[in-house]
């Protein structure tokens, strides 16, 4: 029993150490202008959420939530924003950076010389997306705090909620820029992202839509995002929490998955 689970056990150790590796090297290469880059993408969504979720909502007035529950607007628009905010600091690691780095600086080239693998490599680059994702998660929940739109105890349960959502945007958008010919075609992926930005669920319910684009916006992921944390940020969480989660975790588990097996044909041929 012990040869035949003692190797598993290794393997899974010398992967998380390699993917590790991946991730510090991201660190090691930090320049002083990143963090110029790093605190622009959080002031993007704080800015929304102070100009249409607090200043609209002086005109909106108080909604009410599928549960039943009564919020302020500002309330309902934070939780979205926060979803968008670790959207925006996954997929600009994962996509534009990652894109860069290997399709024209060659780096995994090298890094495929040693015994590290595709898949750990998207993990370790997937670990360092949500670095940065992390951080937009925590400066806008300290926020959504001291504006009193959440409480604390809240704050900390949408935390790892938050990171969760940086996990499945940072994997899709890694997948996807395994299909990328050229800087061009991330123009279409900045279309969709703020196409995701605007309907789903963002600033208004989605029952509010026809009954077909409801559906339609239902299932993207920025949607399931906004409802978890939205449904945890103000106490309102229902059975619906549970669908948001598996379909989060289902976006990360394909997205790795096609982005390792794309990594190793395009790497390795």
């Amino acid at each position: 029993m012990v040869t035949l689970v003692l190797p598993r056990l290794v393997s899974f150790e010398g992967a998380g150490r390699r993917s590790a590796s991946v991730a510090e090297r991201n660190v090691a290469a930090l320049k002083s202008a990143y963090w110029v880059v790093l605190i622009s993408g959080f002031f993007e969504p704080l800015l929304y959420l102070l100009s249409i979720g607090v200043g609209v909502g002086g005109l909106v007035g108080d909604l009410t939530l599928p549960s039943g529950q009564v919020v302020e607007y500002a309330a309902f628009v934070a939780p979205a924003m926060l979803a968008s905010a670790a959207m925006s600091g996954a997929l600009s690691e994962t996509t534009f950076n990652f894109f860069g780095k290997m399709k024209f600086m060659k780096l995994y080239d090298g890094v495929l010389a040693t015994p590290v693998r595709p898949f750990e490599i998207a993990l370790g680059e997937l670990a360092w997306a949500m670095v940065r994702g992390s951080l937009y998660s925590a400066a806008f929940l300290v926020v959504m705090y001291a504006l009193d739109l959440t409480t604390g105890l809240r704050a900390l349960a949408a935390f790892p909620a938050a990171v969760l959502v940086g996990f499945a945007f940072g994997a899709l958008g890694m997948a996807l820029s395994t299909f990328m010919r050229g800087w061009q075609d991330f123009d279409i992926v900045g279309s969709a992202q703020f196409a995701l930005f605007l309907f789903s669920g963002t600033f208004v319910p989605a029952e509010s839509y026809p009954s077909v684009l409801r559906w339609v916006i239902e299932l993207t992921p920025l949607y399931r995002a906004v409802d978890l944390l939205r449904g945890i940020s103000t106490g309102s969480l229902g059975a619906s929490g549970w669908l948001d989660l598996v379909y989060l975790l289902a976006v990360i588990a394909i997205g790795l998955a096609i982005a390792s097996r794309r990594m190793a044909k395009l790497l390795c041929k």
